[in-house]
């Protein structure tokens, strides 16, 4: 499987980090050890969303309609910020 996924800094809420991964414990811990340069002054993250795909590319295509296309992000967004409260 692969994933889409969405993190949150808990240091600073409103900073969400979005990407894709076949490994999501991993991935996480990854972020959370400082290993991701982009995360890493974030931390600690905690992962808000996911999706699971059967192919690299599905989710890797996800992973970037999200992050270019305002139409999709802002649904999205505010769908997961209204189950964060």
């Amino acid at each position: 499987m692969w994933y889409f996924y969405i993190l949150q800094s808990t240091v600073k809420p409103d900073w969400l980090y979005k990407g894709s991964t076949n490994d999501l414990d991993r991935r996480l811990e990854q972020h959370n050890e400082g290993l991701v340069v982009s995360t890493k002054p974030y931390r600690p993250l905690r992962l808000v969303y996911y999706e699971a795909y059967l192919k690299e590319y599905a989710a890797r295509c996800r992973e970037s309609s999200v992050k270019k296309s305002g139409s999709v992000l802002t649904p999205l967004l505010r769908r997961i910020k209204e189950t964060l409260k």
